[in-house]
């Protein structure tokens, strides 16, 4: 008889130590993070610097809005411009106008009008440098064991709740010890500054797309694939409630007179995000990413309903963790879906896409519960609203969700180095 082979050794676990000491990591994400506090940071500032200058709060929310949707809707030009020239060539020069643009807000606003500020600030917000989209692209090449990968996109969107809290923070208070155009400027610092940080990174610099196999129009064709649009239609509606949340919590801090609610709530969502994110990025996951995500979504659906009871301050901050909990799970699965169906050479632009649809959904969210806010029991169920929507989606699109699970995938298959890197 031949002797019986020894049992495998199990894998060792996977621990955010080993995540953040694998290199160019810590780098890519802290640059990512810092890159990205102007988005929190910029609408508060451009606010603030509105109403001082003697403009109405109308105005000033108006030019937020602008400049938050603007950032928006350019996401999945940048992120096919990612895919066709690198990303030094993309978020360098988009990072230098959007700075530029920041600081020259404050010097030629008073010269030219609300015209020409609305013109700064709508340029302001196309240029943002489309960080997020990028970082995303970079893990596969950073990371080539996927159970760090997938630790490292958990703590990645486990975080970026928290720029939107330390962001507005920051912006109110430089404004407060300063000036707005204090805050404008340390805004266009930090995003340049991190910006910097993640173009100058080897990872980032060596970066390019693997090209799609057939041409350029059957790359099209695939990304537009009805499994990528039920996807993001899906993630509108988890856009929906997130937006519809932060008017509910302004609604709730005005009817019980307690003005901190409008930030602790959000505040509580996005600590139940962080957290979420952290135990999720601690395990190893099996099955269909599929079957995970919708789950998730409905969990994220399943925490809301408290909210229909019409808690106090209290209970209210205390309900809104558990979605939150969900939140970073339901991302982070949408991006490994997205990653299966995108064809190899649009992965940039398909997770632009991805990072649309949620904030249309939030502006959308936004603008419907603004109309509701007078009305409690409505305005509540909004965000409930929405995750059902994203559910429904989920379930009417599982079927062409899953086998994207068990088809082929070339492009991992490949050698990492050779389809995302060249000799720098």
């Amino acid at each position: 008889m031949s002797p019986t082979a020894p049992p495998a050794a199990p894998a060792p676990r996977i621990t955010y130590r080993a995540v953040l000491g694998s290199p160019y990591v810590a780098r890519l994400l802290g640059g990512t993070l810092t890159g990205r506090l102007p988005n929190g940071m910029a609408p508060v500032a451009i606010l603030l610097w509105t109403t001082a200058s003697g403009s109405s709060i109308a105005f000033g929310g108006l030019l937020s809005a602008l400049y938050g949707l603007s950032s928006a809707l350019a996401q999945p030009v940048k992120g096919r411009l990612m895919d066709r020239h690198g990303q030094t060539a993309v978020h360098l020069p988009a990072a230098l106008l959007n700075s530029a643009l920041l600081v020259a807000l404050p010097l030629t606003g008073p010269y030219g009008g609300p015209g020409l500020a609305t013109a700064i600030v709508v340029a302001g917000g196309l240029t943002a440098p489309a960080l997020e989209a990028g970082l995303r692209a970079l893990w596969p090449s950073v990371l080539p064991d996927p159970r760090l990968r997938h630790a490292a996109l958990a703590l990645d969107t486990g975080t970026q709740g928290l720029l939107y809290i330390a962001g507005p923070l920051l912006a109110a208070a430089l404004a407060s010890a300063y000036s707005p155009t204090v805050a404008l400027i340390a805004t266009a610092v930090l995003g340049l500054s991190g910006t910097a940080v993640v173009v100058l990174a080897p990872p980032s610099r060596r970066w390019r797309p693997t090209p799609s196999a057939g041409d350029r129009h059957g790359a099209v064709g695939r990304l537009t694939s009805p499994h990528l649009v039920l996807l993001f239609v899906s993630l509108t509606g988890i856009g929906f409630a997130l937006g519809a949340m932060n008017v509910w919590s302004i609604a709730m801090a005005e009817h019980h007179e307690q003005d901190m609610l409008s930030g602790i709530i959000p505040a509580a969502f996005s600590t139940g995000s962080f957290l979420g994110g952290l135990v999720y990025g601690s395990r190893t996951w099996t099955g269909p990413t599929a079957d995970r995500l919708i789950t998730a979504c409905a969990a994220f659906l399943a925490g809301w309903l408290p909210l229909l009871a019409l808690p106090g301050p209290f209970a209210a901050t205390a309900a809104v963790a558990v979605p939150g909990a969900f939140l970073t799970v339901v991302v982070a699965c949408a991006y490994v879906s997205t990653d299966a169906l995108a064809p190899a050479g649009r992965t940039s632009e398909a997770y632009a896409y991805l990072i649309l649809s949620i904030g249309v959904g939030q502006s959308a969210g936004t603008a419907l519960a603004g109309r509701l806010a007078e009305q409690p029991l409505a305005i509540a169920a909004l965000p409930a609203a929405g995750a059902a929507f994203a559910l429904a989606v989920l379930l009417a699109a599982h079927r062409q969700l899953r086998p994207a699970e068990h088809r082929p995938r070339g492009r991992h298959r490949r050698p990492l180095r050779a389809r995302h890197e060249t000799p720098s």
